[in-house]
Formats: structure tokens, C-alpha cells, sequence
């Protein structure tokens, strides 16, 4: 969700950083247990950086890392490049040693992994844990985001989060609700939503008037308000955002968010880098 133009036009920002396990910004080594990661590699579709382009990040500068694959096809993905056979044939196989120096050398706090669908990368715990043990270039550590379609089983990284409550970083989970225009509804784990809280963010992508009603129930049963802040996006070009605005406003719904996706407005018609 962000397009070439990282920093400084951002052409240097999708190499490789720097030697496995080594601080860029401040030549330190990095711990054992991230030089032995050197060997368990991700299947890598592009790394940039820019804003974010949705979520509660949106607007913020981000480094994206985006994963091959997905379980899901939904009508309006707008990523499908990402998930065809020829992309995880096509992909950069990272390190997550490498992942992390080059995450370093961004210098950038808000760390979004997104795909396809991340969550199945079978390394991905590994590479949070390393992500959320570093400092951050302000000291504070680094917000990683996972962006996830809520077809993916969150359990093992919804223990990770906590076991790792003592490290520097923070972890958020972005979590879809697929509704009917996207054919994927039935996908949907409900337990995943029992995972989620006030960190988190379930995000409902409107079609039409059917998927506002629909989402309209689905928080209710699954009991997201004033537990999980939710968000709905438009299908691009298929729903008027005002139709959101009023249907949020006839049924009171004053703990959503609208939002519009950034990067569909920045850099239109830009499928890659965004």
C-alpha cells in the first residue's frame, strides 16, 4: 500500500539491507537467535516504504512488507498479482535476519506486513518476535501491524503478542470481516474476533447497500463495538463513500470510522509500490 516513491523517490528502499543480523544505523550485532534466523527464509512479493494507506496508521510513513499467496479471492481484491502461482515463483526469498536489518535501515517506526495473506507464512511468529525486540529509530520500539483477512488462524501470534508484552514493540492486528460482494463471507473464523481488542482493528470493505446491513449484524453479533474500533472502506468505484457516511448516521453508528483508501487517491491506478 504504498507506492516507489518511498524515501528519497525510495528505489534504494526495496534492497536488501545491509549484512544478515548486522545494525545498520548503528553497527551493533544483533542477538543469537536473530543470526540463527538467518537460514528460515519468506517469500517476499516487495518491501518500500511510504504512508499507510488504511487502518489506524493511515497516513503515517510505513515500512510494507508484502508477502505471496493467499486462501481467499475475493471479487475485488486489488492485490491478486500477489497471490497468483507466478508471483511465489517470482519471489524474493528473505531472510529474517535480512527482513529486520532492512526494516532497521528505513528508519521508520509503523512496520506493516501484508500480502496475500501473511498469516500463513509458516516463519511469520518468528519474524514478529525478532521485529518486535528492536528499539525503533526513536527508541520506543516499532508498531507492527499485521494486515490479515480474517481467514487465517490468529491464535499462535494472539499468544505471541502476549509473550512478547516485555519487548520494546507493539503488535496490531488489522482484521477483515469479508462481506458478501466479496464471495468470501463463509471464510470467516469467528474465533479470530475473540482475539481481538482496543489494539486491533476490524475492517469491514462495503460493496453495497446489502453489505452495510450485513456489517451492521455482524458487529453486533460478534459484539465489536466499543470492544474493537471498526472501520469501512468502499469497494473503490462500486459504493459512494457519502452512502457509508449517511448509513453510519441513520443507524447512530458512532463507533465507526469511515476512511477512504490514501494510496487509491495519492498514486491512481498504481497496482504495485502502494
Amino acid at each position: 500500500m504504498a507506492s516507489d516513491r518511498g524515501i528519497a523517490g525510495s528505489q534504494t528502499q526495496t534492497q536488501t539491507a545491509g549484512a544478515p543480523g548486522r545494525d545498520v544505523a548503528r553497527g551493533s550485532v544483533a542477538p543469537a537467535s536473530l543470526e540463527a534466523s538467518a537460514d528460515c527464509t519468506l517469500p517476499v512479493a516487495e518491501r518500500f516504504v511510504s504512508v499507510n494507506g488504511e487502518g489506524r496508521a493511515a497516513g503515517k510513513l510505513a515500512a510494507f512488507i508484502r508477502f505471496t499467496g493467499c486462501n481467499l479471492a475475493c471479487s475485488y481484491c486489488d492485490t491478486m498479482w500477489a497471490n497468483a502461482p507466478a508471483a511465489a515463483e517470482c519471489a524474493e526469498r528473505v531472510s529474517v535476519a535480512d527482513l529486520v536489518a532492512w526494516a532497521r535501515e528505513t528508519r521508520v517506526e509503523c512496520i506493516t506486513l501484508t500480502g496475500g495473506e501473511p498469516v500463513l507464512q509458516p516463519e511469520l511468529p518468528r519474524l514478529v518476535r525478532a521485529l518486535l525486540a528492536e528499539p525503533g529509530p526513536l527508541g520506543r520500539g516499532l508498531r507492527v501491524e499485521i494486515e490479515t483477512n480474517g481467514a487465517a488462524d490468529l491464535c499462535e501470534l494472539a499468544s505471541l503478542r502476549e509473550e512478547c508484552a516485555s519487548l520494546p514493540g507493539s503488535l496490531t492486528f488489522t482484521v477483515d470481516w469479508k462481506l458478501p460482494a466479496s464471495g468470501m463471507e463463509d471464510r470467516m473464523l469467528r474465533e479470530n474476533f475473540t482475539l481481538l481488542d482496543a489494539r486491533d482493528t476490524v475492517k469491514f470493505v462495503c460493496g453495497g447497500e446489502g453489505d452495510l446491513v450485513r456489517m451492521l449484524e455482524v458487529s453486533r453479533e460478534l459484539g465489536l463495538p466499543n470492544r474493537v474500533p471498526v472501520y469501512l472502506s468502499p469497494v473503490f468505484g462500486r459504493l459512494d463513500p457519502a452512502r457509508i457516511v449517511d448509513f453510519m448516521q441513520d443507524n447512530n453508528l458512532t463507533w465507526a470510522t469511515v476512511q477512504l483508501q490514501l494510496h487509491k487517491i495519492i498514486w491512481p491506478g498504481v497496482e504495485k509500490g502502494v
